[in-house]
């Protein structure tokens, strides 16, 4: 629906709109500045998300963790996402690998997609900070959501981050803290690097639910069994 200006700043990238005039590409993507702030989705509900696509750089070294996803649903002050973008979409310290999912799916060379419905009653928002110190050289975007009414007790789709350095005395990592109500969990993306000798991931993940304190509802056997591995990780995998 855009009208190429002549004299627009985002003009540049897209020339050949000048002469194909409306209906081609007139702003195919954009370059947010170290930064800066931009909000890629602002829309009245009520309605449901059903896919975002998003391309950056080739590469997303040195610029992947730095972009940070904020979603806000129904006018909160708060977001009830605040992610890195790779790791939204289950890349880890900014290093590509293919992830074949239900929910998300990380194609060549730097597609990430997910499909997690995220209904909305009113007002859904979406932000996209470049908090790195230089220019992002491409960001190109697609959100599909339908528009139409929705059960007045559908969830509200959340996703913390967090990062921490374990120590021997104390290995744990928390995932996840602070939910209260009633709600359903969805899933976890986990990666690490590691820092000292010996095998990582035996660990339990554990799950503490409903008033749960010295023993969790839930304890697994494994940090690689929790994502459907064994004896470690001795290739690379990837399942729905």
């Amino acid at each position: 629906m855009a009208l190429p200006n002549p004299a627009g700043p985002d003009l540049p990238f897209s020339k050949a709109s000048v002469d194909l005039g409306q209906g081609w590409k007139v702003r195919p993507f954009i370059k947010p500045k170290a930064g800066e702030t931009i909000t890629i989705m602002d829309v009245n509900g009520p309605g449901t998300f059903q896919h975002i696509w998003m391309g950056t750089e080739g590469s997303w070294i040195g610029n992947g963790r730095a972009c940070v996803l904020r979603f806000y649903w129904d006018g909160e002050s708060t977001p009830s996402v605040e992610v890195p973008m790779t790791d939204f979409f289950a890349v880890g310290h900014d290093l590509f690998a293919r992830v074949n999912s239900l929910a998300v799916i990380v194609n060549p060379t730097a597609a990430l997609n997910c499909y997690w419905p995220m209904p909305f009653q009113k007002h859904a928002k979406i932000t996209f900070s470049n908090e790195s110190e230089k220019e992002l050289r491409l960001l190109t975007y697609q959100i599909t959501y339908a528009r139409a009414a929705i059960p007045e007790n559908s969830g509200y789709f959340h996703a913390q981050w967090r990062r921490s350095i374990t120590q021997r005395s104390f290995p744990v990592h928390t995932i996840l803290d602070g939910v209260k109500g009633h709600g359903r969990y969805v899933g976890t993306f986990l990666a690490w690097a590691q820092l000292s000798d010996g095998w990582f991931g035996e660990g339990e993940v554990k799950f503490y639910i409903d008033g749960d304190n010295k023993f969790p509802t839930i304890n697994g056997t494994g940090t690689e069994d929790y994502f459907c591995g064994s004896y470690g990780f001795p290739e690379v995998y990837s399942t729905a």
